[in-house]
């Protein structure tokens, strides 16, 4: 239960950050107000970073103590191993966890502390006196390395997702036989249109159809 509400409060957070990102296709002025509105936060900013985290930490500890659990509780390995109706994406979910966690964290240092790229220093402030976040991410994705790192962390967290969003409710104790094959398949289309999502900034730099708005 402790993962299924943790999963569904990082889904939440996973859901709203999609949504201010994609403000970048709608020009600097919004995604630059955007990231301004979440600084004026000030200290309460952090006391949602710091919840997001121990939802974080609590998701992937009972996770793999789950994972753990089911190990033990069968000492002896089957001699022929066959899996019906377990997908991989489900017999992968503490490994994709994992590595979806170092790519959080390669995340936040890339453009949260801004530690990864000496260009980001040189940003000038926008017409308003805001930082460029428009042009920063512009820039961080020109990358293709970057850009690769990014798309290969979204697939693994939609094949996370893919999973965890329908198992979500079967721990909760809120489906039945009809209901399950549904949220199965509506969890997969939601983790797909996540990763459609998320990786459309990266590709739509690096085609150039995204420019920063001030050169270096």
């Amino acid at each position: 239960m402790i993962v299924a509400i943790t999963g569904a409060v990082l889904v939440a957070f996973i859901v709203g950050h999609l949504l201010g990102n994609l403000q970048i296709f709608l020009g600097p002025d919004w995604i630059n107000s955007y990231a301004e509105h979440l600084r004026e936060l000030g200290p309460f900013l952090w006391v949602i970073r710091a919840f997001l985290l121990a939802n974080v930490l609590l998701h992937i500890f009972f996770t793999i103590s789950l994972a753990l659990e089911n190990r033990r509780a069968r000492p002896v390995s089957y001699k022929k191993k066959e899996h019906v109706k377990a997908t991989f994406a489900s017999r992968s979910m503490a490994l994709s966890g994992l590595i979806v966690l170092a790519f959080i964290l390669y995340h936040l240092a890339h453009f949260t502390v801004r530690v990864t790229d000496p260009r980001f220093l040189l940003l000038k402030a926008d017409p308003l006196n805001r930082y460029d976040v428009y042009s920063m991410m512009v820039y961080g994705f020109q990358n293709y390395f970057v850009s690769g790192f990014y798309v290969v962390g979204m697939f693994l967290l939609a094949l996370h997702l893919s999973h965890g969003t329908s198992s979500f409710f079967q721990s909760l104790g809120l489906n039945d036989k009809k209901l399950t094959p549904r949220l199965a398949t509506a969890g997969r289309i939601f983790a797909w249109l996540i990763f459609v999502g998320y990786t459309s900034i990266p590709i739509a730099v690096l085609l150039h159809l995204v420019k920063p708005a001030q050169q270096l």
